[in-house]
């Protein structure tokens, strides 16, 4: 798809460092799979993934923790 951001570039199969905060939680995901602007860097995750992304951070903020780094693993 060509990316809505620089509107020059094609996005590519790629990786993304998502970074998402849930009050008081920092919660950092590494290698999560994306769609990569070749041009800009801008990064696009589909909706399974941002759902799954999503769910953790509410369970890592749930249990109290104020920062935490993993990487992604496919449910």
């Amino acid at each position: 798809m060509t990316c809505v951001i620089c509107r020059q570039g094609e996005t590519r199969p790629g990786r993304a460092t998502v970074t998402l905060e849930r009050g008081e939680a920092t919660i950092v995901v590494r290698g999560v799979p994306a769609e990569v602007c070749e041009n800009c860097g801008e990064e696009y995750l589909d909706e399974t993934t941002t759902v799954a992304l999503l769910k953790t951070a509410d369970d890592v903020a749930q249990a109290g923790v104020r920062v935490d780094v993993r990487d992604y693993v496919a449910a």
